[in-house]
């Protein structure tokens, strides 16, 4: 089975894109079209004409429209009706043929929940599968349709995993965020296992676990990584702060390239390293950083790799100029 690399790119990023990242990458999700009136609007896409430049450099590159994103909404209104959710779709088969695109990526964070700010209902459950089985129709069987779902059990409730598996090509865990902006206990936010004392229980493999329960076949699970940061600030100096109580929640930190120039083994910050979560994190006396290195992507890979699953994807490209994880992801995926 071929193991998916799958990299978020954002418009702005677009031309970041190197002939080095189009051969590592398998996938490159645009992120993102949105919803106004209804249908798919491009206007946060300025730079879409950068996919040309970039297939010429890999033939064999996949480009997926990433459709939503975090505070974005319209799915739950659009979704009700079978007229809302076929125009939907044609809107998005318009875009796809007019830029030579592989397919649409739903990114609806979430169905049934308006943690977002977003409009929600609880017939998002079953609309969330019509409106998967409108793009399937909309886009053909040799296209991709997709879906970015929050690695929590909140998802599965709110969703038909079983049925939308078996619309999807794949179906993407965010494995990150799984401690974030809600959250005032300071620790991992995209660890590979559960360590003792993590009141939260969160891991890449506990959401695994509950998406392959929830009829997800493994086959069609991408597990996701970070290649940014979460921070929590007014920390004890206690257990390297890890797993204690801070005075702020955990704020959308630094991308990995400049961690590494300011932040690991610097500027007061020390590196830890969890055995048991698999996962590293900073510490400076007072304030707390989780992360993804290229120790613990590596560690991800071999994972994903035993367990049978079909690949990994991150947020976002723009996040390590250096290359370090991209780099770290490649060869592990590819190491005999």
């Amino acid at each position: 089975m071929e193991r998916l690399i799958l990299g978020y790119v954002t418009d702005g990023s677009l031309e970041t894109v190197t002939a080095e990242d189009a051969v590592r990458l398998t996938h490159i999700n645009l992120a993102f079209g949105v919803i106004r009136d209804g249908l798919l609007d491009m206007s946060h896409m300025p730079h879409i004409g950068e996919v040309d430049r970039i297939r010429k450099m890999n033939p064999k590159l996949k480009f997926v429209l990433s459709v939503g994103g975090w505070g974005a909404g319209g799915f739950s209104l659009m979704s009700r009706t079978e007229e809302g959710r076929k125009a939907f779709a044609a809107s998005c088969l318009e875009v796809v043929e007019k830029h030579g695109l592989d397919g649409i990526d739903i990114d609806w964070e979430y169905p049934c929940d308006n943690s977002a700010g977003i409009d929600c209902d609880p017939s998002d459950r079953e609309n969330y599968t019509h409106l998967l089985q409108a793009l399937r129709d909309a886009l053909g069987a040799d296209r991709i349709v997709s879906i970015a779902a929050g690695a929590g059990n909140y998802f599965i409730e709110g969703t038909e995993m079983e049925k939308v598996a078996a619309i999807c090509n794949y179906v993407q865990l965010m494995t990150y965020d799984m401690r974030s902006g809600f959250q005032m206990e300071a620790g991992h936010h995209t660890n590979l296992f559960t360590s003792s004392g993590d009141r939260l229980n969160g891991s890449v493999k506990s959401s695994v676990d509950a998406f392959h329960a929830a009829g997800v076949p493994k086959e069609k699970i991408v597990i996701g990584a970070a290649f940014y940061s979460r921070r929590w600030d007014g920390l004890p100096d206690v257990n390297h702060g890890l797993f204690q109580m801070a005075e702020t929640v955990g704020q959308y930190g630094a991308g990995y390239t400049r961690l590494t120039e300011e932040f690991i083994n610097k500027n007061g910050f020390v590196r830890y390293w969890d055995d048991e979560a698999k996962a590293p994190f900073l510490f400076n006396g007072s304030s707390l950083i989780s992360y993804d290195d290229p120790e613990s992507i590596r560690l991800k890979c071999e994972y994903l790799k035993a367990e049978g699953l079909k690949g990994i994807m991150y947020w976002d490209h723009g996040s390590d100029p250096s290359r370090a994880l991209l780099g770290s992801m490649w060869t592990a995926i590819h190491k005999a």
